[in-house]
């Protein structure tokens, strides 16, 4: 399945903000990742499937966004 996850700055649901530079697809078995990186601390460079950057979690008994773009480039 193919997302779409548009470069840009990221909110995650705990606050931390986040940098999307782009999608990735894994060599052997195509699954894609989104790549992005921290914008606190040590600026970490981090992927995870598209599948789980997209998907909704439970916050207070309510369903949220688990990363939500704040910025677009």
């Amino acid at each position: 399945m193919k997302y779409s996850v548009p470069a840009g700055i990221y909110r995650h649901y705990k606050g931390s903000l986040y940098e999307v530079t782009g999608l990735a697809r894994h060599s052997e078995t195509e699954e894609e990742f989104v790549v992005y990186r921290a914008l606190y601390g040590e600026f970490g460079l981090w992927v995870r499937p598209a599948a789980m950057f997209a998907e909704t979690v439970e916050l207070n008994g309510e369903a949220v966004a688990r990363f939500t773009l704040v910025k677009a480039f």
